[in-house]
């Protein structure tokens, strides 16, 4: 027999070192799993001194976030709801969630109309248009007209203090203004007119006429007793309304007031004429 031990083969030795090392390494993880349990259960365990049996466990409530209420705590719980961990809960602020945009709505009724606001500043004088085309033609325009002319063959001698002087002898007479039986011009359109008197007077007598508007004497034709006769002329333009009247009027003194004239020839005349119508 030998003294010295037989040598492992080394396939053996290698067998053996595998084995002793799975053996290790589950030992180990044995221990840290008991580890782990024992840190769990400490976490489990209540706080001392909270006075409630391990064998009741804490009520719990199934709370949703719309809940605003709490449940009616029993006697029981409301003992330990001192010693509860605080609650969380989840409260969603509707007012910031933002939907679609929706449809525009129908137009609205109209306001009622403000006031009217102060004038504004005049503003820049804008370019200068361009001409403008012909018109229509226009109507023709209507001219006034007012004239006469009248004359006397007979001779006159004034018989009363004042006498209105008659003609016999129509020449121009428009619009019949001149009325023949009264011996007077009437005014029918009103403007400046223009009026002569001609007179021959009478050898010896006095010739002593007015141009007269309305009532009031505006001029004066006069001769003094001559031995001749001899032809007298007063002329006036005087400003007429409507229905005015111009005529002439002899004017007896204590002497003769006498005109003269001859049927074969007219040696009295009287006219009038509008020269600018009343604007």
């Amino acid at each position: 027999m030998s003294v010295f031990p037989e040598e492992t083969p080394p396939n053996v030795r290698h067998t053996h070192t595998h084995t002793h090392r799975e053996k290790v390494a589950e030992g180990a993880r044995g221990r840290s799993g008991v580890v782990m349990w024992a840190v769990l259960l400490l976490l489990l365990l209540p706080p001392e001194g909270s006075g409630s049996s391990p064998s009741r466990p804490t009520p719990k409530y199934c709370r949703r976030c719309c809940d605003h209420l709490d449940p009616p705590l029993s006697p029981a719980s409301s003992h330990s709801a001192a010693n509860q961990m605080p609650e969380i809960r989840t409260i969603i602020n509707m007012t910031i969630l933002k939907g679609d945009k929706g449809d525009r709505g129908d137009r609205g009724t109209p306001g009622k109309s403000g006031q009217d606001g102060s004038p504004g500043f005049r503003g820049v004088t804008g370019p200068k248009g361009s001409k403008g085309g012909p018109g229509a033609p226009g109507d023709p325009c209507k001219v006034q007209q007012s004239s006469f002319s009248v004359g006397r063959r007979k001779a006159l001698h004034s018989a009363d203090y004042y006498q209105t002087l008659i003609f016999d002898t129509v020449f121009v007479n428009l619009g019949e203004h001149f009325n023949m039986f009264k011996g007077k011009f009437y005014c029918v359109v009103p403007g400046v007119y223009f009026f002569n008197l001609n007179i021959h007077t009478w050898n010896l007598k006095e010739t002593y006429l007015h141009v007269m508007q309305n009532e009031r004497p505006q001029v004066i034709l006069y001769a003094q007793p001559s031995e001749r006769s001899i032809m007298q002329s007063q002329s006036i333009m005087l400003p007429l309304e409507t229905h005015d009247t111009v005529w002439v009027r002899l004017y007896k003194r204590q002497r003769d007031n006498a005109i003269y004239s001859d049927h074969s020839d007219v040696y009295v005349t009287f006219n009038g004429h509008l020269v600018a119508p009343k604007g």
